[in-house]
């Protein structure tokens, strides 16, 4: 289980590289998604984490919430 702000999450959170290889992508354009705003995704401790309800949403070919 991930803490963010105090808060426990139950929610499996995957890294910008597990992301990756779920979604056929490389590492790189899973950053620059990040950074434009497309997927969410928290940085904790220096690492980003990607909620995987994220990955159903983008396969459900779903726009940012």
């Amino acid at each position: 289980m991930l803490e963010i702000l105090g808060h426990r999450v139950s929610e499996r959170y995957l890294s910008t590289r597990e992301f990756a290889r779920v979604l056929g992508v490389s590492r790189v354009t899973v950053i620059k998604w990040i950074k434009a705003g497309r997927i969410v995704a928290y940085n904790v401790h220096g690492r980003w984490r990607i909620p995987y309800s994220e990955v159903e949403r983008l396969l459900r070919g779903g726009d940012k919430k």
